[in-house]
This record gives structure tokens, sequence and C-alpha cells, in this order.
């Protein structure tokens, strides 16, 4: 699902690139395990049902189905009433949904981090912003610096704040199939969701124990600084609730990361760059613009 996200599309009356912040929470994760996502079938729970609404939300689904090269085979809308609420007099919903994929052909099990080795190469993947993550301190800090209209405060170059925050996930799954296509060996894989780089990283490394030094991610967004600032939010806090800026990591053998990178860089919008290496150390030392940070 897109959790509270929904509630910025209320507050703009943006609703048509919804769609794909729902796709790449599932088409992500399925590529993170190297399948290869192939449907995707949604359930919108809405209070009061407004065609007009569903219509811009299946539009943006289109798209984004269309970008990551996958059907729609199955949908459902439920009017439950009073049970589902938000922000304003329009319809109010929650969106989730379910995707299906296939194990890539070239590979013979599951990337699950079990290649892993000392010196291997991590590259990230740069994200547009906070994708579908953290947005309930998101509104939290918005709210208490702004106020209950926090979404119509200007941002900069003619948007507002809440058009910044709607800003739609990019979807890492067409790239990364591609790099699998070329016959690179991808030995693991972490989407960057809830729990930020540490937490989804981690989940990568304990197969074989390792940790990673991650010296030249991405800087995060301008706006995920200043939202930071605004909140009071230290690094470390930040760092564990959103992506500041990196959508996805790969792990490759050294030799292959050039050969990667270029292959990301040269695939429509995505921006890639080595980020660090593999240690034997079982820590992840993250470094910031506001220094480092060391996980155990």
């Amino acid at each position: 699902g897109i959790g509270t996200k929904i509630e910025v599309a209320e507050r703009t009356g943006i609703y048509d690139t919804l769609g794909y912040d729902l796709v790449a929470m599932v088409a992500d994760d399925l590529i993170a395990g190297g399948f290869v996502p192939t449907n995707i079938s949604n359930i919108i729970d809405v209070d009061n049902l407004d065609y007009n609404i569903i219509d811009q939300l299946m539009r943006g689904l289109h798209h984004a189905a269309n970008f990551a090269g996958i059907a729609v085979t199955g949908g459902e809308i439920a009017e439950l009433g009073s049970r589902i609420s938000g922000w304003g007099n329009n319809m109010h919903f929650n969106w989730c949904s379910t995707a299906i994929g296939v194990l890539h052909p070239r590979l013979q099990h599951p990337v699950d981090g079990s290649a892993v080795h000392e010196g291997d190469a991590v590259i990230a993947l740069r994200s547009r912003g906070f994708r579908s993550n953290g947005f309930s301190a998101v509104r939290k800090i918005m709210q208490e610096q702004f106020g209950n209209q926090w979404h119509t405060q200007p941002y900069s170059d003619g948007q507002s704040w809440g058009e910044i925050l709607l800003t739609p996930s990019l979807i890492f799954a067409p790239a990364v199939t591609n790099v699998i296509n070329e016959g690179i060996g991808i030995k693991g894989i972490a989407h960057i969701t809830g729990g930020g780089i540490a937490d989804n990283f981690r989940r990568v490394l304990k197969v074989n124990r390792m940790g990673a030094n991650l010296h030249n991610l991405f800087e995060p967004h301008p706006f995920m600084v200043q939202l930071a600032n605004y909140g009071h939010v230290t690094p470390q806090q930040a760092y564990l609730y959103w992506n500041m800026g990196n959508g996805m990591l790969l792990i490759t053998a050294n030799k292959d990361a050039e050969k990667t990178v270029e292959l990301l860089n040269t695939a429509g919008e995505y921006q890639a760059q080595v980020a660090g290496h593999i240690t034997a150390k079982r820590r992840i030392t993250i470094e910031t613009v506001w220094g480092s940070i060391i996980t155990a």
C-alpha cells in the first residue's frame, strides 16, 4: 500500500501520480529478490465513491504499469462508509496492491545476499523523493511548522510543499531487470523503504554476516534536508525514516561495478553510482552531509 501519502493527494487534489507509488512498492520488492514483475492486482477502499477521482487513480496506474512493463489483471473497489476517513471533503480512500513475478531466467535461485563477499561493490540508485515511506513523520513536521494548510506553502520554482512531497516514486524494476538481462551477477538488492538504508540493507548482509562502508551515497534532496531541519530530526533519525535520496542498493562483484553503473545510467531517467563496498565487519557506516552514522 501507499500509506498516508494519500493525504497529500487529498490536500493537493492531484491523484494521477499515486499509481507510480502503488506499483513501485510491490514491483521493486519483487526485483529485490530477482523476480521480474509480471502482473498486479489492486483494491481501493473508499468511504463514498467519486468516479472522477477513481478515473485519475486508474490513469496513473495505467501509466505506471506501462512503465514497469506489467499487466493490471485484477481490482476491486469497496465502499466502507465511515470506516474510511481522511482530509477534506472529497472521497477518502486506502489503496493497496499485490504483484506477482517470475524468477529471472538467468537466475538459478532468488537473490538473497548469500553470494556477498568482502570487497564487493555497492551501487546506489537515486530516488526522486520520499517514495511512500515516512509520511506520518513528514505530515507531523509540516503540521507543526505551518499549520493545517501546510500543503499550500511555497517550496521553490513555483511548487508548493504539497506538490513536492507528492513526487511520484521512480520504479526501479525495469532498470535492474535490464542489468540481469546483460548477464551481470547481482549478489544482493535492498529496496529502501520503511526503516531507511541501514535496516533494509542489513537484511541483505545478515546472511553472510557482512557489513558495508557507504561513503558515496547520493546526497539527500534539498527538501529532505529542509524538512529534517524543520523537525529537528537527527541524521540517525532521518536515515531511519526516509531513503534520503537513495531508493535502491545493489551489490555486485567489484569488477562488474563500472559496467553496472553504465547500464543503469543509460536506462532512461535513472541515476546510479558506486556508493561503497562490503566489509567483513558487521556494521554499516553511512557517510552523510552531517557526518558519519555507524549502525551495528
